[in-house]
């Protein structure tokens, strides 16, 4: 559209500190990613993101009409700095023809994981020594708050002054992932996950396993489809995740913000414009890469049915799911990358059935809070909102 201008791409360059330090040195991206509230308020913070809440007003481009989970990736204090990328929430893959061959009904939901665990169990098939051939479900360990949400759970507290990813409700929802593997048995173990030969490249792991036809069902986003449409003779169905107390799913996905100090701003600013475009949201969406940012673009016919894959019939489920999503609670006083790092290491070990559920999240939460202490000691103006804060929690006696 614009063939004047050079467009490279740096996919090896999205960390967050690399973009900050490279913008305000003068040699940072023109547009770049942004993945969660906590990189929106550092790149604010740090002077990196541009505002343009007056540009996107001159444009008559509404944040409004964006995925709600996505909004917070680009609104901080009521201003806006970007746009809405993509986004994902996740549903119930199943292998059609898994289901067929063993007589047992497609799955549907709403419905709740006891139901799910009972259908697992029926649909794992194991060999005449006890092996397992097949298991009856699978989903990724990094995507653990999809299941502390509907538990209750938190990561922070409301005001995000102190992590609480001991609490019961989370460590119920952990304790259920560690049952799929221990207790059903209906989910493979670390050991049996190395066992199993999976493809190489990009999207290994439970996708290619359940391409295969390793599992029954799996746990999944719809960006799944990037990988899963190269499997020709897959027949695949999609039905709404189970949940437990509440109806609810993690939403996940990314942002658009624009470098400050980019001598390209108004040309960067042609691409959050056309992120907001019927041609663009078609595009995503065709694709599968999730689903595009505006929610009105998944109430048209194109998005439900592709004339390229005209068996993806089941679009309503991912844009149901969405709807039923939240985004992810962040803290302004601690790194969201380096909590990722501290949880995915106890979740490691509750994985590998070295640790409870409850001794991982209680030292999850230790590690956490030391690191918000840390922070604080470094940051004057956040150890004062800090302050702020939990002297409003403690006269308000919230928790």
């Amino acid at each position: 559209m614009y063939p004047k201008n050079h467009l490279r791409l740096d996919p090896g360059n999205g960390a967050m500190e690399k973009v900050i330090v490279q913008s305000l040195g003068g040699v940072g991206p023109d547009l770049f990613d942004c993945y969660d509230g906590f990189q929106l308020s550092a790149y604010v913070r740090s002077g990196v993101a541009w505002d343009v809440t007056d540009e996107l007003k001159r444009l008559n481009m509404d944040i409004g009409a964006v995925w709600e989970p996505l909004q917070k990736y680009v609104a901080y204090d009521k201003r806006v700095y970007g746009f809405g990328t993509n986004i994902a929430a996740d549903a119930l893959w199943f292998n059609k023809d898994i289901f067929d061959a063993e007589g047992v009904p497609y799955p549907k939901g709403p419905w709740k994981w006891d139901d799910l665990v009972k259908l697992a169990q029926r649909m794992t098939k194991r060999d005449s020594s006890g092996r397992v051939e097949r298991f009856g479900f699978m989903c990724e360990w990094w995507n653990w708050l999809h299941f502390v949400y509907q538990w209750g759970g938190q990561v922070y507290t409301p005001d995000g002054t102190r992590c609480i990813v001991d609490s019961p409700e989370t460590i119920a929802a952990v304790q259920f992932l560690h049952d799929l593997i221990y207790k059903y048995q209906v989910v493979p173990s670390p050991i049996e996950e190395a066992a199993m030969a999976t493809q190489g490249g990009w999207g290994s792991g439970v996708i290619t396993r359940f391409g295969a036809g390793k599992a029954a069902m799996a746990l999944g986003g719809r960006w799944w489809l990037c990988t899963l449409r190269d499997y020709k003779k897959l027949r695949l169905g999609v039905a709404e995740s189970p949940y437990s107390l509440k109806r609810v799913f993690r939403a996940y996905g990314k942002a658009t913000l624009i470098n400050r100090h980019s001598p390209r701003r108004e040309e960067a600013l042609r691409f959050l414009t056309y992120q907001s475009t019927k041609e663009y949201n078609d595009l995503i969406n065709s694709q599968a890469d999730g689903m595009g940012p505006v929610v009105g673009y998944t109430y048209t016919d194109t998005f439900l049915h592709n004339a390229h894959f005209p068996e993806e019939d089941q679009n309503t489920v991912w844009r149901e799911a969405a709807l039923h999503s939240q985004a992810d609670q962040i803290s302004p006083f601690v790194n969201g990358q380096v909590t990722s790092r501290l949880i995915t290491k106890q979740l490691d070990l509750v994985k590998s059935n070295q640790k409870s559920a409850a001794e991982a999240m209680h030292t999850a939460a230790k590690q956490i809070n030391e690191e918000i202490a840390k922070m604080l000691t470094q940051d004057p103006s956040l150890r004062q909102r800090h302050a702020t804060l939990t002297a409003q929690r403690s006269v308000g006696g919230a928790p």
